[in-house]
């Protein structure tokens, strides 16, 4: 077997739960560093350092957490379906564990990215709500995530609720691509993206750098977050293995 293959195998060995519960104990407070620190970047360039917005004065500064959240809601949902997706496909408990640690998560994000859209929009529309299509169909993303949760812990066999997540969330990530079109399928309030991939941004040089700042600490805080979250969730499903009991004599010998 040639290096890559080799690499390959070493990788897919995380899907172990005691390796993935190894790994993901030295990764946490890598994680809670990072979010802390650019966090506190991000902010500081945000609302000290960017220049106020021409138009929509210092209101626009609430992009700084708008728009970071409403990303991580979107890119979560995809990411919780995929896992919830593989662990149906194969039969594969930490594909299936993953799914839910990151459902919680990506229903705070939801409801941030709604809650600071709210924020944002009573001084630019003279209103905290409107049935815009991008609200509405975020609104159902956060419906989406709330039930996924709900039906995996209403069913008591894990694999059947495994399997049932799974579909909701494959048939929901329909609902991610609405969600990013929508400005540009529908007439909207909503405005379009600042930043494009193809297009570069709109934006000025600093207010880009906070934004940036800030998407990167919310990926930190999810990794965190969803690793210490699906490390609970391992030790509870694998509480007959050999390496959970050791670990917890280990733990009460301390």
């Amino acid at each position: 077997m040639n290096s890559q293959g080799l690499r390959g195998l070493r990788l897919f060995s995380f899907a172990a739960p005691s390796r993935f519960y190894w790994l993901t104990g030295w990764l946490i407070p890598v994680c809670w560093l990072a979010f802390l620190g650019f966090t506190v970047a991000g902010l500081y360039i945000g609302f000290f350092v960017a220049p106020t917005d021409a138009t929509q004065g210092e209101a626009y500064r609430i992009i700084f957490i708008h728009v970071p959240t409403a990303w991580m809601s979107m890119v979560l949902y995809l990411v919780m379906a995929f896992w919830a997706g593989i662990g149906w496909a194969f039969n594969a408990r930490m594909a299936s564990m993953l799914a839910r640690a990151i459902a919680p998560t990506g229903a705070m994000f939801t409801f941030l990215a709604l809650w600071t859209g709210a924020i944002w929009g009573k001084p630019t529309w003279g209103t905290w709500w409107v049935w815009d299509a991008r609200l509405t169909t975020e609104l159902i993303l956060l419906f989406l995530y709330l039930g996924y949760i709900a039906l995996v812990n209403a069913i008591d066999d894990q694999r059947r609720a495994d399997q049932a997540g799974a579909l909701l969330a494959l048939v929901g990530s329909v609902n991610v691509p609405i969600i990013y079109f929508s400005v540009k399928w529908w007439n909207t309030l909503h405005q379009g993206a600042s930043v494009s991939i193809t297009k570069g941004s709109s934006m000025a040089s600093t207010m880009l750098l906070a934004m940036l700042l800030m998407a990167i600490a919310c990926w930190a805080y999810a990794f965190a977050v969803v690793f210490m979250r699906a490390r609970a969730l391992t030790i509870e499903r694998e509480s007959h293995a050999s390496w959970v009991a050791e670990l917890v004599q280990g733990r009460i010998a301390r």
